[in-house]
């Protein structure tokens, strides 16, 4: 519990931050009468992930004055009360369906033509103060969201591309000795493991949309925008990499429920193929913070992945179980993805069936 309280005081943290900046704006600084919509569409840009908020303000900002603008004619022309609130959210509603207008944007139209017809009845006049106010709130919140990021703008992506890979490592690592071991349990324990890590592809993406959110606030630093796209383009492979190696745990725990003995020569591709992961994670790292040389870690992997490929490939020659078969194409898969994120599409599967010794 307080471990996720402490996780959670700095949002709490920035929202409280925002949103009153946004009200002393809209009310002290302008003059708005009445600024609700300034610290609502603070809270409501803040609440969307980040590498979204761009999008997310202008959806805002866009429904706001969607809304008010048919909320203030509708209310002008025939009043308020239930027939004018009826036409209001139909009119605002219906376009916006129609265009493909997202979820966010619907709702906030919706929301804010509501407001005018029940609480907040335009007085004979259309000044712009609610599209005003939203503007301001996104601001803000924008702003305020930027703060701990504009430092450092990377290292939250660095930090999380290099425990992802770790983590894939590490659990290759329990794989190999769970074979080792001929340890069911243990085995069991990994593939439990590896279909946690399901979602990890997914949080590395959004820590790239998250960087380059802040990367293009910074006229500066628009020039590392190149290595953010390229995690994102490594995060499609690296969602088929914990897949396979899912596969590959699942493919463990049966051997070992088979109490088959493990060749040794299965342990030392796993090895490599750990080694491999690891590697392609030091050169991601590499590449973001430009401290090291990518290119060395990437020939790295690419060796130690070539490398798992030739020892396992070793073992179809002695006519293994089928468990042990199907391993070893695992870890050819494996290896091919791995190299994709890494080198791209091209030469990729020419050079690991060659590694096996398939030749055309």
């Amino acid at each position: 519990m307080i471990r996720r309280l402490r996780q959670a005081a700095p949002r709490a943290l920035a929202a409280a931050t925002a949103a009153t900046v946004a009200w002393l704006i809209a009310a002290d600084l302008i003059g708005h009468p009445d600024p609700i919509f300034a610290p609502s569409a603070a809270l409501v840009v803040l609440g969307e992930t980040r590498g979204r908020r761009l999008r997310q303000t202008t959806e805002i900002v866009l429904g706001v004055a969607a809304g008010v603008l048919v909320a203030e004619l509708v209310v002008l022309t025939l009043g308020t009360g239930a027939v004018a609130l009826f036409v209001v959210l139909l009119l605002t509603i219906t376009p916006m369906l129609a265009a493909g207008a997202s979820s966010t944007l619907v709702v906030q139209a919706a929301l804010s033509a509501l407001y005018l017809v029940v609480a907040a009845a335009p007085q004979g006049n259309l000044i712009p103060y609610r599209f005003a106010d939203a503007l301001i709130g996104g601001a803000v919140a924008i702003a305020v969201s930027q703060l701990a990021a504009a430092r450092r703008p990377l290292a939250p992506l660095v930090t999380e591309a290099r425990q992802t890979y770790a983590d894939l490592a590490d659990l290759l690592g329990a794989l190999r000795d769970a074979l080792e071991n001929c340890d069911e349990r243990a085995a069991h324990d990994v593939l439990d493991r590896a279909q946690r890590m399901n979602g990890c592809a997914e949080r590395l993406h959004a820590a790239a949309l998250a960087a380059g959110e802040t990367l293009r606030l910074h006229l500066r630093r628009r020039r590392r925008l190149e290595q953010v796209r390229n995690v994102e383009a490594t995060t499609h492979h690296l969602d088929l990499v914990v897949a396979n190696v899912g596969v590959l745990a699942r493919n463990a725990a049966t051997l070992t429920r088979l109490h088959t003995s493990t060749p040794p020569e299965l342990g030392r591709a796993i090895r490599a193929l750990a080694n491999a992961v690891r590697a392609a994670g030091d050169a991601l790292a590499a590449d973001l913070t430009g401290r090291d040389d990518p290119g060395r870690h990437a020939a790295q992997a690419d060796a130690d992945a070539l490398e798992a490929v030739r020892i396992a490939a070793k073992l179809l020659e002695s006519e293994p179980p089928p468990p042990v078969t199907m391993i070893v194409g695992q870890v050819r898969i494996t290896a091919v993805d791995l190299l994709r994120g890494i080198d791209g599409e091209e030469d990729v599967l020419s050079r690991v069936d060659e590694a096996i010794g398939w030749h055309p």
